[in-house]
């Protein structure tokens, strides 16, 4: 099993830390007017919105965290580290077509689509057979994490269409999908250590 760098325990880390930060500090920055619950991190984003730049940023920023750790997770399978990376970049072009400031934007919304779809579907593409892989790209574990992440937009879309609380259903999916890749590279340092041979007395 090919060794992941301890670099990509930050990468990965980090991104669900940016992410939220970003999200929490752009709302705080568009003030009242702005509803957590009801609105979407995109609005955040939206060129005139108080927070554009920190909301930008921080797009940009987990985009790089997921190019880096798709780079390092050396034991996962290639199609999931791909799908990692084209989740990666997928950020940055959400950022390069921002929501406008009000009503809906069909190539804003591709990328955003495009974006969940690959960060969705890496866990399960990732997927290594076999006892001797780390847990976190076991089959089983891999597919619970996409399912979630599925009935977690599933829930977003219901929200949408009932006019409910869609930004809560968002932010649980965006940090899941943030958040999956640090389960898995530490994972694969838990299997390092337990696999490693004992020091001679």
């Amino acid at each position: 099993m090919r060794i992941v760098p301890r670099w990509a325990l930050l990468s990965s880390g980090c991104a669900p830390v940016l992410m939220i930060a970003g999200w929490a500090l752009a709302a705080r920055l568009e003030g009242p007017s702005y509803d957590a619950s009801a609105q979407t991190i995109s609005v955040l984003a939206a060129h005139g919105a108080e927070g554009f730049w920190v909301m930008t940023a921080a797009l940009l920023a987990l985009g790089i965290c997921h190019l880096l750790t798709a780079w390092g997770l050396r034991p996962a399978a290639l199609p999931g580290r791909a799908a990692l990376a084209a989740g990666g970049l997928s950020a940055f072009v959400v950022v390069l077509v921002p929501a406008p400031s009000s009503g809906g934007s069909l190539r804003h919304g591709s990328a955003v689509a495009v974006g969940f779809t690959l960060l969705a579907a890496w866990p399960v593409l990732a997927t290594v057979r076999g006892g001797t892989a780390p847990w976190g790209l076991r089959p089983l574990p891999s597919i619970l994490a996409t399912a979630l992440m599925c009935l977690g937009a599933a829930w977003f879309v219901y929200e949408v269409g009932q006019g409910g609380a869609p930004g809560i259903a968002e932010r649980f999916v965006t940090s899941m999908q943030s958040l999956w890749p640090f389960v898995v590279v530490a994972s694969c340092f838990r299997h390092a250590e337990d696999a490693a041979p004992a020091p001679s007395p």
